[in-house]
């Protein structure tokens, strides 16, 4: 009989958003007269902007014709993508990049999910605490994680983001090899200064570690201070991975497209003398493992820099921001201490004091039928907290203000 990988036996029975669903689902079942609006799972709900449907209408034309259809691509993605995204997420921030160092995907869950594979299994990984899940556990897949002890594995070193340090991560007192960094954050909605950003390229610099800086949300930065790429840190280049998305950014959630920036100025050791290049590395296992996100989604996503793109983007993301701005001014009314909200689409809500996050998941739910996260899901430093999200409707974000003042 084959035998399973144990480190898949080590991951709890079920992923966080699998539990929210199951119980907002039984929750419908019983009570299939009252609609539940979700401030939970971070999906948009605006439909994509028309210049993007254009451009998949055009492309989807194409590839019924002979003479422009297109069959496999580029792991890497086509250069008509590359080179936008170099100019426009990047060259126009000071930051100089080469096409040959963007790598265009399908999501940047899976590439994040997926990067850790480059690293030797003994590699020491630090996550900031509260932390999005699958920072965590692909590394349990990968066999890094150790054994779980009062719910934190022990090989694991855990960086604390908690209101007694403003949710910014104090260095660790070991080493790491990798360091997840999520900003603006996943659930926290907090950002890190320049100021605090360079202290961690230096840090990376100093001690020889890895960044896997995930911004994913970088497109709802407001504030002149804060970077929208660890690049615009000098010398960041030598120690950081980047991941990006046009999900929250464009509403390709259902679409599916995403990049990641591997410099190759990036080396590790090879284990023995030397050092690799990771950019090569990587190159390397997309070419074995990926076959390259569609054509027609990448002509789509080079549509988001046309500048009819740009323009109904950036409109929507407003109004997402306006929604997180009613929750965040509604919620502090009623007497709770939030976070966040204002670089991103994610508030952090500390819950009453006599109940914790999945009991104030469930009062919502069953008292409101509102749906939230509860913070325990993301990590210890996260109990007490719940998180909302903005993606929803003005009116769905309206009625559940209202719904929240009734019940609090």
């Amino acid at each position: 009989m084959a035998t399973v990988n144990s480190n898949f036996l080590k991951l709890q029975s079920n992923y966080l958003f699998a539990d929210i669903a199951r119980k907002v689902t039984a929750f419908k079942n019983a009570n299939p007269d009252r609609r539940v609006i979700s401030l939970g799972i971070g999906d948009v709900t605006r439909p994509l902007p028309p210049a993007v449907i254009q451009a998949l209408h055009k492309a989807v034309d194409e590839m019924g014709d002979a003479t422009l259809f297109r069959g496999y691509g580029p792991e890497q993605g086509y250069a008509f993508l590359r080179d936008v995204i170099m100019q426009y997420d990047y060259k126009v921030r000071g930051v100089t990049l080469a096409p040959d160092e963007i790598f265009v995907s399908d999501g940047a869950k899976p590439d994040v999910g997926n990067f850790q594979e480059l690293f030797a299994q003994d590699s020491i990984v630090a996550v900031t605490d509260p932390v999005y899940p699958v920072y965590v556990d692909s590394n349990v897949m990968a066999g890094r994680s150790g054994e779980i002890k009062d719910s934190q594995w022990s090989r694991i070193v855990y960086l604390p983001c908690i209101k007694e340090n403003d949710f910014v991560p104090d260095f660790p007192a070991v080493r790491p090899d990798m360091i997840y960094l999520c900003y603006p954050n996943n659930p926290t909605g907090t950002v890190l200064s320049r100021a605090a950003l360079q202290g961690w390229v230096e840090y990376a610099r100093r001690e020889g570690c890895v960044i896997l800086y995930d911004s994913a949300y970088e497109a709802f930065i407001t504030e002149a201070d804060i970077p929208h790429s660890i690049y615009e840190i000098d010398g960041a280049e030598e120690v950081a991975v980047e991941f990006r998305s046009f999900s929250k950014t464009a509403g390709f959630t259902g679409l599916r497209c995403a990049y990641t920036v591997v410099p190759k100025a990036l080396r590790i050791s090879d284990g023995k003398s030397g050092s690799v290049s990771l950019n090569a590395l990587w190159n390397r296992r997309q070419c074995t493992k990926y076959n390259g996100c569609p054509y027609i989604v990448q002509r789509a996503a080079e549509a988001v820099y046309s500048e009819r793109g740009q323009s109904e983007i950036m409109g929507i993301i407003a109004g997402y921001q306006r929604n997180a701005t009613m929750l965040r001014t509604a919620a502090s009314e009623m007497g709770f201490a939030v976070y966040g909200g204002v670089n991103a689409p994610y508030i952090w809500l500390r819950v009453p004091d006599n109940t914790d996050s999945w009991g104030f998941f469930d009062r919502l739910l069953q008292q409101a039928g509102l749906v939230c996260t509860p913070g325990a899901g993301f990590g210890i430093s996260g109990e007490g907290y719940v998180r909302l999200t903005a993606f929803g409707s003005p009116e769905d974000t309206e009625e559940a203000i209202h719904r929240l003042r009734s019940l609090c």
